[in-house]
């Protein structure tokens, strides 16, 4: 038997073997796609959170030190919370990016 299968290889031609391979892929698929409830929600949102936070809180802190050691015009506390805080949003916006471009390569895969 095993020599029918290598003389004659099953190829997909009919309309039946591509709707059993697509539906296998979707299984597939399925099995390693982790579900994504409230949860993942909450945690991509405490990830965007802390990626602004984090930057905004060293860029203050930075400034504070600064300003204490070195008297000024400028306050370097007001410049550097700026400063950290447009690093965290870019920090954010590649996070919500990165999440966003898995998301619709997932709907692609889907859509096949």
């Amino acid at each position: 038997m095993d020599d029918q299968t290598e003389k004659h290889p099953v190829t997909p031609e009919t309309p039946l073997c591509e709707e059993i391979g697509r539906k296998a892929r979707n299984k597939l698929r399925a099995q390693r796609k982790t579900t994504r409830n409230v949860w993942f929600g909450l945690g991509m949102m405490g990830l965007v959170g802390w990626s602004v936070v984090v930057p905004t809180l060293l860029g203050t802190a930075l400034g504070i030190w600064l300003d204490a050691r070195h008297t000024g015009s400028y306050s370097w506390t007001l410049m550097l919370l700026v400063a950290g805080l447009g690093i965290g949003c870019l920090n954010a916006w590649h996070w919500v990016a990165k999440e966003d471009s898995e998301i619709q390569k997932d709907q692609e895969d889907t859509d096949e």
